[in-house]
């Protein structure tokens, strides 16, 4: 109802809301540092403790959608230098969060320092730091509401609120299920290396 009603509000031609439901949907439960961590999460902690950040990323990134279609996109467009500020602020914590997945499965001493998974405030956080989550957003409004209306965006930031969580989701019941492979101090740390190996080359196309 609530998305019936945004759009019969707003200038979308009909034909682009299937389209942008796909896009939603692929861009959301394909790989990228999201679901990568989440998984990592998933096999760490389980599917119940990694519930908050799976949320933490399906509102924040809502959210951070309704932002860029309101006004942070032209910021980018006035300051063109403050895109490369962002990208390299965004590579150099997804290294050190790959630096801290790959050593989640060593042996640890009782410091305070035990990995955790993410809380839902840094899950939503992490957002904005996150590449792909900002190729996402960027191209989302530029495709599916260029007028930038409230209405519009609107539109858009409901889709991915509506499709973001079960398709994160996904990945978490992955990891959850691959508990039971990585019972194995080992083979949790040869994991949990890989995990960081993707996250590290999920920047690839970052550095393009």
């Amino acid at each position: 109802m609530v998305l019936l009603i945004l759009y019969e509000a707003t200038a979308i031609n009909y034909d682009t809301i299937p389209a942008l439901v796909m896009f939603a949907f692929v861009s959301s439960v394909t790989p990228g540092p999201n679901n990568l961590m989440l998984m990592a999460s998933g096999a760490n902690f389980g599917f119940k403790k990694t519930i908050p950040h799976a949320l933490g990323v399906a509102i924040g990134f809502t959210f951070m959608v309704f932002l860029v279609g309101i006004g942070i996109i032209q910021l980018f467009d006035q300051f063109p230098a403050s895109y490369n500020i962002l990208k390299f602020t965004s590579v150099g914590y997804l290294l050190y969060l790959a630096y801290k997945i790959a050593r989640a499965g060593a042996p640890v001493e009782k410091t305070g320092d035990e990995p955790k998974p993410f809380t839902f405030i840094q899950a939503a956080l992490f957002q904005w730091v996150n590449p792909k989550a900002w190729t996402m957003a960027l191209t989302a409004i530029s495709l599916y509401a260029p007028s930038q209306s409230l209405q519009a965006v609107l539109l858009v930031a409901a889709i991915f609120g509506v499709i973001n969580f079960p398709s994160v989701s996904s990945w978490v019941m992955i990891g959850r299920q691959m508990q039971t492979l990585l019972t194995n101090p080992a083979r949790l740390k040869a994991f949990n290396i890989s995990m960081a190996t993707l996250l590290v080359l999920s920047l690839y196309p970052v550095l393009q």
